[in-house]
């Protein structure tokens, strides 16, 4: 390994503990032992497609038991949500418009009590196109990124000294569809947008061009432009939806909605380049029911790699080879609700918990950190049409 790869992996893997993919783990602490998390305030932020607005919950790691401390209700379906790595803001979308707007959704921010993990409302930005369905965080902490579905458009912004957001710097409108599934594609959908883990690039998931789109961001000003490889293509039909990197900066991974299957590459951090390296489902052999893929993360150890399934109702469970990055089925295991949408690996590596939107809960998971397997608590927590969470130590 020459001298570039070794400095890279280990920046790389530095990145990642603080985190880049939102609804999951904290982006502001760094990986957490079991033990240094029972001497510590654990705190859950719960999105949902309710009226009913954004949760916040204490975990009680040794007694494993929820209990709701805040409810807000700012802004209706909040259906997704990121912290800032200084875990001092959190940033959630909504459908709604900002007062005086149309025709867009927002991006609202609020502020994170230090002592209690609770929410106090600091503003919002329209998020400049319709539909929102995913936020996302530079892993310095400069800027924020925000994809329409709805609008298939992304947008920029610049993160100011108190947390807030400027004014979106870049607007990029997706173009065109792959018609392969006519009643999903034919238009573009941009499901998310993930920061590489040095910030140099973004991957915005086109569920309805079958791409992923890589754009450079300016390092300065957050600006987008097309990166040398614009884009890597997924299986035709497949429609990609979220996308996440390997801890060790080689590989990364996408979840395709459409063809209930992971895409593995091949990731060059000189570039921004992906390599398609293989396509595995997500589902049982012989499984012709319909489902949809929806969220994808990996263990922190990046030993294994975690993948939900909607209509089967599942997480798909994959060992990972640490030389070519390959992936391999190693268990399904149930979700104990329907249409499990977003999920988070635990810092320490102890525990999944999985949001069921149409069984308004949230569900834990015990996981074994030798197989990879997860196993029910029968522990959870009742939250409506719960569709996003993620972690916050303090």
């Amino acid at each position: 390994m020459n001298r570039w790869k070794q400095w890279t992996g280990w920046f790389v893997g530095i990145v990642l503990l603080i985190g880049v993919s939102g609804c999951t783990a904290d982006e502001g602490s760094e990986t957490a032992t079991a033990e240094e998390a029972q001497s510590n305030k654990e705190i859950f932020y719960v999105g949902t497609f309710s009226d009913e607005g954004l949760f916040v919950y204490e975990f009680d790691r040794e007694n494993r038991t929820f209990t709701e401390i805040q409810q807000l209700t700012e802004k209706p379906s909040p259906n997704f949500q990121i912290i800032h790595p200084d875990g001092q803001t959190l940033y959630s979308i909504s459908g709604e418009a900002p007062e005086g707007m149309d025709e867009v959704g927002s991006v609202a921010f609020y502020r994170i009590d230090a002592e209690s993990g609770r929410l106090s409302w600091l503003g919002e930005r329209s998020t400049m196109g319709r539909g929102p369905a995913h936020v996302s965080v530079d892993p310095m902490g400069r800027f924020v990124y925000v994809s329409n579905y709805g609008g298939g458009s992304i947008a920029s912004y610049p993160v100011l000294e108190d947390g807030s957001l400027g004014e979106a710097v870049s607007v990029i409108q997706h173009e065109g569809g792959s018609m392969v599934n006519e009643q999903r594609q034919q238009r573009p959908y941009a499901h998310s947008t993930i920061p590489s883990p040095d910030g140099q690039y973004i991957y915005t998931s086109d569920l309805g061009m079958d791409k992923i789109m890589i754009y450079a961001v300016d390092q300065q000003t957050g600006e987008l432009s097309p990166a040398e490889q614009p884009y890597a293509e997924t299986e035709p039909g497949s429609g990609p939806r979220h996308f996440a990197f390997h801890p060790d900066g080689e590989f990364a991974y996408s979840v395709e909605e459409l063809s209930s299957t992971v895409t593995a590459f091949r990731y060059d951090a000189s570039t921004g380049g992906l390599e398609n390296l293989q396509v595995i489902s997500m589902l049982p052999e012989g499984y012709e029911e319909r489902s949809s893929a929806a969220d994808i993360h990996l263990s922190p150890d990046g030993r294994y790699l975690y993948a939900t399934n909607r209509g089967h109702d599942s997480t798909a469970i994959y060992s990972i080879d640490s030389e070519t990055g390959m992936l391999e089925m190693v268990g399904i295991e149930p979700t104990r609700g329907g249409h499990p949408r977003n999920f988070a690996v635990d810092q320490s590596g102890e525990f999944v918990f999985v949001t069921n939107r149409d069984n308004d809960n949230l569900v834990l998971f015990e996981r074994d950190a030798e197989t990879g397997l997860l196993t029910y608590t029968g522990v959870e927590a009742t939250v409506p049409r719960a569709v996003c969470v993620t972690q916050h130590w303090l």
